[in-house]
């Protein structure tokens, strides 16, 4: 009987983050959980290729764009269920076990607590807004998402936009989400170089943007900036 999770990674230039990322994957392997690793790459020039041939990675190739990176990575996964994760985020211990329970559960799509990899009050407020907005059908991809192969492809898919694919994912499983016991604990990189208000300030006035309709590349122009 084959592994049953394909695990989707999308990358660009992840060499310092994504070592261990993919380490604590391992879990997931020796539980008998893990068919495949897809790794989708968006162009990286440093060592981020190298490093998912070591790992064993089938690595998918494409433009940088989030969206599109994990269509490709999806569509080129064969198991039964797609366990998505970013290159800068690390499933804590006992993921696997909590992942595998759920796995008679095709019908729901998974999203795990957000935690930061360092532990100020800041942090620790936007965590507990971001694990509260899920709670409302709104998980981030740094949540990570498990979802049944079948119940994807019902939702649509990720759609090929340079930003909010998760949220517009998340939009298509309304009623299908639920979160999980394990803390998915990502990088607050981009946070501590920006500032936790203007980061946090930015990601709310985003995502109010893009619920009022405005074009998803004018928001990426203006969120990169």
């Amino acid at each position: 009987m084959r592994a049953p999770i394909s695990v989707i990674i999308p990358t660009f230039n992840a060499e310092k983050t994504l070592p261990e990322c993919l380490a604590a994957l391992v879990e997931g392997l020796d539980a008998g959980l893990i068919r495949e690793l897809i790794v989708s790459d968006g162009g990286s020039t440093d060592a981020t290729g190298a490093i998912a041939q070591t790992w064993g990675a089938d690595i998918v190739s494409g433009p940088p764009s989030r969206g599109a990176q994990l269509r490709r990575g999806c569509a080129a996964a064969k198991g039964e269920w797609l366990l998505v994760i970013h290159a800068d985020t690390v499933l804590q211990a006992g993921w696997a076990q909590a992942v595998n329970a759920h796995l008679g559960k095709p019908a729901q799509a998974v999203w795990f607590r957000l935690a930061f990899d360092e532990s100020s009050l800041a942090g620790r407020f936007v965590a507990g807004w971001a694990n509260l907005r899920s709670r409302f059908g709104l998980p981030y991809g740094d949540q990570g998402l498990l979802v049944a192969a079948a119940l994807y492809a019902q939702a649509g898919g990720y759609k090929e936009v340079p930003l909010m694919e998760d949220v517009a994912l998340a939009r298509s499983l309304k009623g299908k989400l639920t979160g999980l016991n394990v803390t998915a604990r990502t990088s607050a990189e981009k946070y501590t170089r920006q500032g936790w208000i203007r980061r946090g300030g930015r990601n709310l006035w985003t995502l109010i943007r893009y619920f009022a309709g405005v074009d998803v590349s004018k928001l990426a122009a203006s969120y990169r900036r």
